[in-house]
C-alpha cells in the first residue's frame, strides 16, 4: 500500500468512495458534501490536501485535512472502499493528514462526525482526540465533534 498526496488523477475517486460511504451510512448528501466535492481544486489551492492509500492503482481510503482557521485544520471525508475495509489503510491515511496539518502550523485539529460511525470514532480515539459539544454540527448527520492539540 502506497500512501499519496493530492493527484488530479483520484479526485473522482475522492468523490466516489465518499459519495459512496455517505450513502450507505445515511441514505443521502447534504449540501455541504457537494460544496467540498465541487471545491476541490480550489481547497488543494489554498493549501488543504488530500490523501489516498493506494494499491496498484487501486484507491483503498482517502481522507481530507483544511485549514479552518488560523491555528485550526480540519480532518474530513475520511472513507475507505468497503472491499478493503480492515486493511489499515483508513488509519495510515489519517494519520497522514494528522502529520500534514502539524507541518502546516496547525495547534488544534478538529473533526465532525456521527456517533454512529463507530469504526471511526475509533481510529479518532486510538490518535488522541477528544470529544467537544458544539452548539452547531453544520451537518444533519452530525452529532459529535472531536479535537486534538497539536505537540509543538
Amino acid at each position: 500500500m502506497e500512501l499519496i498526496q493530492y493527484d488530479p488523477k483520484y479526485r473522482q475517486s475522492f468523490i466516489e468512495l465518499n459519495t459512496a460511504w455517505i450513502k450507505n451510512n445515511f441514505g443521502f448528501l447534504e449540501k455541504e458534501d457537494l460544496k467540498t466535492f465541487q471545491e476541490i481544486d480550489e481547497e488543494i489551492a489554498k493549501g488543504s490536501m488530500i490523501f489516498f492509500a493506494v494499491e496498484k492503482n487501486d484507491v483503498l481510503a482517502t481522507c481530507m485535512t483544511k485549514q479552518i482557521s488560523e491555528d485550526t485544520w480540519e480532518i474530513c471525508k475520511l472513507a475507505t472502499d468497503e472491499r478493503h475495509q480492515g486493511k489499515g489503510a483508513g488509519s495510515r491515511i489519517f494519520e497522514k493528514c494528522m502529520e500534514y496539518a502539524a507541518a502546516h502550523n496547525a495547534k488544534r485539529l478538529f473533526i465532525l462526525s456521527s456517533s454512529t460511525l463507530k469504526p471511526a470514532l475509533h481510529i479518532y480515539q486510538k490518535y488522541g482526540f477528544r470529544e467537544i459539544k458544539l452548539d452547531d454540527y453544520t451537518y444533519v448527520r452530525g452529532d459529535i465533534a472531536f479535537e486534538y492539540t497539536v505537540n509543538s
